[in-house]
């Protein structure tokens, strides 16, 4: 599973120009779903976005999370962040999950960031969407479960 994770002052999507969700102060997520995710993906990605201490304390350092700051999550899904471009000119998407399974872990992570309180909103998924953000910051982290499966051998 992976994510880019924006901290926004103001983010909101749009589907045939229509808006469908919107935000305030808080955090953009695109999630992308590979073949290889399981729940135990899903837990890691979700615990690691609430606690991801990235918002700024009264001294100007990253030491509050997104539940500190009582903010609010826009989860998009993006199945392009399953990219392979290791080859030829033309990204090679085959290693994104089927779009029934990611819909599904798409929805559990909202539903599980939810858990935390946490405010979430979300674009349409399988849906073309427009994005509009204002990154606060500019501030944009990338996560990635693969890396902690090669670390941790699961």
């Amino acid at each position: 599973m992976k994510a880019v994770i924006q901290r926004v002052s103001s983010a909101s999507v749009s589907v045939a120009d229509e808006k469908i969700s919107e935000i305030g102060y808080g955090l953009l997520i695109f999630l992308g779903v590979v073949q290889e995710d399981v729940q135990k993906d899903i837990d890691y990605m979700v615990n690691k976005t609430a606690a991801l201490r990235i918002f700024n304390d009264n001294e100007q350092h990253m030491n509050l999370s997104i539940l500190d700051v009582g903010g609010e999550a826009l989860v998009v899904s993006q199945f392009t962040l399953c990219a392979d471009t290791n080859r030829g000119r033309r990204p090679s998407f085959v290693g994104a999950a089927d779009p029934k399974i990611a819909e599904n872990m798409y929805e559990q992570y909202c539903q599980k960031l939810q858990l935390f309180n946490i405010p979430v909103s979300q674009g349409k998924f399988g849906a073309i969407m427009e994005v509009a953000l204002m990154n606060d910051g500019p501030v944009t982290i990338v996560l990635d479960s693969l890396i902690i499966k090669k670390i941790k051998g699961r």
